[in-house]
């Protein structure tokens, strides 16, 4: 009984380690860089925002077009409470790269902390990156707010 039980823990395991798909270098940059645009946003930081931004970037946010300075200006420049924090929590859905274009999917999930009230919101986003001399850049941020909650 015990040999029959380690064979199907055995067989469950190795299953499980074929599904898990492993990520390339580059789908894992493409990553690492929607987690330091957020973490730019968090910490109200322009210019580590800029850098993982290409020049022309586009956001399309509540059913708005917006650029990088609109972004700066709505999240940073504006956001001036005292006791602001932001948490995020990532769960990719997809990334795909074809040569010097990526794309990825992910939920995002934020608790944020203004003015001494908490909001939790979750987006369901996809980024479409390029890569600029060997650096990914986040070129259009598409954003569907699923659900906010004071």
């Amino acid at each position: 009984m015990k040999q029959l039980t380690l064979l199907i823990i055995l067989l469950a395991t190795s299953t499980l380690v074929k599904a898990q798909k492993l990520l390339s270098k580059d789908q894992l940059e493409v990553q690492k860089i929607v987690v330091e645009f957020f973490e730019a946003l968090s910490n109200r930081d322009s210019i580590a925002l800029k850098k993982v931004s290409a020049a022309d970037l586009v956001l399309y946010e509540y059913g708005e077009v917006w650029n990088c300075d609109t972004l700066i200006r709505k999240a940073i420049k504006l956001n001036t409470a005292i006791d602001f924090k932001r948490i995020n929590n990532f769960d990719f859905i997809s990334t795909t790269v074809n040569k010097n274009t990526a794309w990825t999917s992910y939920n995002l999930h934020s608790e944020i902390i203004r003015n001494g009230q908490k909001i939790s919101i979750h987006w369901l986003e996809t980024i479409i990156a390029v890569r600029n001399e060997k650096r990914w850049e986040i070129k259009v941020l598409h954003s569907t707010l699923i659900k906010k909650t004071p």
